[in-house]
């Protein structure tokens, strides 16, 4: 174990750290599925909440959706939610995935783009990590940069938590959703430059993915193919032209970009199919090994919804091009 490693010990203060914090800001409505666990990122609090007056809450998705198929809102207590493959009867197969649900910046779906997913991918040996990440609109002194610091500080702690969980911190995949997407491709597809201040040694941990993936990804800030909702939670209703090209994601995309997978259906109508195009065509301009697959129909948030409504077999391909390139 090299100094960068989280040990048991370490964890634990940080889960019990986070554990007054959570009870005290949390309005969770919904107990924790069967087999998974969870711990904030933070040791105390998240940076930046002095001015922070939100209450966190777990909703459902829908009016019918069933207990696990909840949305948090106003994310006070950013966290990871961890699924062993052996909770889903499946054997390790020495890799990770991260993953980040989707909800436009206002929400986050835990459920259908969180507990669903991690399932799936659990099944196929990787151990899974959901981050609940903190939203733009509520008072952090970060603003947009906010959900950015969790996914930072998410990626160094699933590293961070290789050697006790036994998986390669070489072999970390990234994977988001709509939001989730834009938040993954800003986490991947540029330079590392640190977003916060180090808190601890765990920060000192590099910002690398073996793998990203990005599904019905918001990626553009500018244009006519933007998802207005996610643009304007993330930079306010009448951002300036520089905001806007700084956060859309086809810019300033890195040659370090690994490889990435794009998915998305034709007919949706909330982030249009021509978000993962510009992204493609960014990726390949950099030489950044990449697949996309446009399915004709499927709609907004496809996720694990089985066919005919979604294009259900996209784990599959996903699967596929993670093999291919080691992950």
């Amino acid at each position: 174990m090299t100094m960068f490693d989280l040990d048991r010990r370490t964890i634990m203060a940080g889960a019990l750290a986070g554990a007054a914090l959570s009870s005290a800001a949390r309005a969770q409505s919904f107990p924790l599925p069967s087999g998974f666990t969870r711990f904030p990122i933070w040791p105390g609090k998240a940076p930046g909440s002095d001015r922070v007056t939100v209450r966190e809450v777990e909703t459902l998705r829908r009016p019918d959706s069933g207990p696990d198929d909840g949305v948090f809102a106003h994310i006070v207590t950013p966290t990871l939610t961890m699924l062993r493959p052996e909770a889903v009867g499946a054997k390790p197969n020495g890799a990770a995935m991260l993953l980040f649900p989707g909800g436009g910046y206002l929400r986050v779906a835990i459920g259908h783009e969180g507990y669903a997913i991690a399932r799936r991918f659990a099944q196929a040996g990787y151990i899974c990590f959901i981050l609940l990440y903190r939203l733009p609109a509520d008072g952090w002194a970060a603003g947009p940069q906010a959900p950015l610091q969790d996914a930072q500080r998410a990626l160094r702690m699933v590293r961070g938590l290789a050697a006790r969980e036994k998986f390669d911190a070489g072999r970390v995949g990234v994977m988001g959703f709509s939001a989730g997407g834009h938040l993954a491709a800003w986490l991947t597809s540029r330079a590392p430059v640190d977003s916060y201040a180090p808190v601890d040694p765990l920060d000192r941990e590099p910002l690398d993915a073996a793998l990203a993936a990005y599904l019905y990804p918001v990626i553009l800030m500018q244009g006519g193919f933007v998802h207005a909702g996610s643009r304007t939670q993330l930079l306010g209703a009448d951002p300036s032209a520089p905001q806007r090209r700084a956060h859309s994601l086809e810019q300033d995309v890195s040659p370090r970009t690994p490889p990435v997978f794009l998915a998305h259906a034709l007919d949706d109508r909330a982030v249009p199919p021509e978000n993962s195009l510009a992204m493609l065509a960014a990726l390949r301009a950099k030489g950044v090994a990449a697949e996309c697959h446009l399915f004709e129909s499927g709609g907004h948030g496809f996720g694990l919804v089985p066919p005919p409504a979604a294009p259900a077999h996209w784990p599959d391909l996903f699967l596929s091009f993670a093999r291919r390139h080691g992950l």
